[in-house]
């Protein structure tokens, strides 16, 4: 079972399908740096052009579309611009519609933000929705928690949405179940290694050392800073990784470890999004970037359990 993979980014989306049986033979991505990680870890060459740029001949007949796209647009973390989106990422849903409706492929995989349901009173949902419908895609979809679906720790809720040609398939297809969340934070964060200077906060480098201090009293969960308070995450969950968790601010993951306060490193974000130890990290991407790549990446076991029962149903 073939995929083509669009707004690709390092691969999540494709690692888990891999997992389930399929294989990429073609992935575009406009980021050069996410590319990179990309070929680091499959045996392709990432297409690095606008999507916009990409004619649907150049790309390959294959039984399954990947497509995370964009959802800057739909975050609630973002401006919520949707296709209004003054860059243009809200609309970018259309370029790939347009590859679509030359290619036809059997399935199609989409995932975003679960904004996306209720932007604009539901209406860009909508939109989309209609516009496969009318190619003759019948449409499951639903807002899956990484923590409830995935067995990874972390509260990350995002709007899947599977299609299939075939309405026997289709009818085949069902989401995952909820499972019980076995793992804690100490499989993906190590709390007892010494790590390199630069993520630890200290008194001499952050001004509100001694409110972390005072209020970070636990190992078993994770804090952020909220502007003027610490925020503890009480249901030992860690937040919604972000792709400005290396910029500082209030979206940065902190934890109470046995060498000292500090952030969560590049491989313990990808750690927590479900990649597996053996993905390739390369060396000489910036930290600033790679923290942008895990957080615009995908919870690899979520993905994995969904492309698992798309298998079951197209067999």
């Amino acid at each position: 079972m073939k995929l083509a993979s669009f707004f690709a980014g390092v691969g999540g989306v494709d690692l888990a399908f891999e997992q389930a049986g399929f294989i990429t033979t073609y992935a575009n991505e406009i980021n050069p740096t996410s590319c990179k990680t990309f070929e680091e870890n499959f045996k392709i060459k990432v297409d690095n052009r606008d999507i916009k740029e990409v004619k649907p001949n150049e790309v390959p007949q294959t039984e399954v579309f990947l497509a995370g796209f964009p959802c800057q647009a739909f975050s609630v973390a973002g401006y919520r611009q949707g296709f209004d989106d003054e860059k243009g990422r809200g609309t970018l849903f259309f370029e790939l519609l347009r590859i679509i409706k030359e290619k036809m492929p059997p399935v199609i995989f989409l995932e975003n933000v679960k904004n996306l349901k209720t932007h604009d009173n539901g209406n860009t949902f909508k939109i989309i929705y209609q516009a496969l419908s009318e190619l003759g895609y019948h449409i499951s979809y639903e807002v899956l928690n990484a923590a409830k679906f995935g067995n990874v720790p972390q509260t990350r809720e995002r709007i899947y949405i599977v299609c299939f040609l075939d309405k026997q398939n289709w009818e085949k297809f069902s989401f995952p179940a909820e499972i019980e969340l076995t793992n804690t934070i100490h499989k993906f964060i190590d709390f007892d290694k010494k790590q390199d200077d630069k993520y630890y906060y200290t008194l001499n480098k952050c001004k509100f050392y001694n409110e972390l201090t005072d209020n970070m009293t636990s190992s078993d969960t994770v804090y952020q800073w909220r502007r003027q308070y610490v925020r503890e995450n009480k249901n030992n969950l860690c937040p919604t990784l972000t792709a400005n968790m290396g910029t500082g601010g209030h979206n940065v993951p902190l934890v109470k470890t046995m060498t000292g306060i500090r952030k969560l490193t590049p491989r313990e974000c990808f750690n927590m999004q479900g990649f597996p130890l053996d993905f390739n990290i390369p060396k000489d991407i910036s930290n600033a970037k790679l923290y942008e790549q895990a957080g615009n990446s995908v919870v690899v076991p979520v993905v994995r359990r969904i492309a698992e029962n798309i298998m079951k149903a197209i067999k």
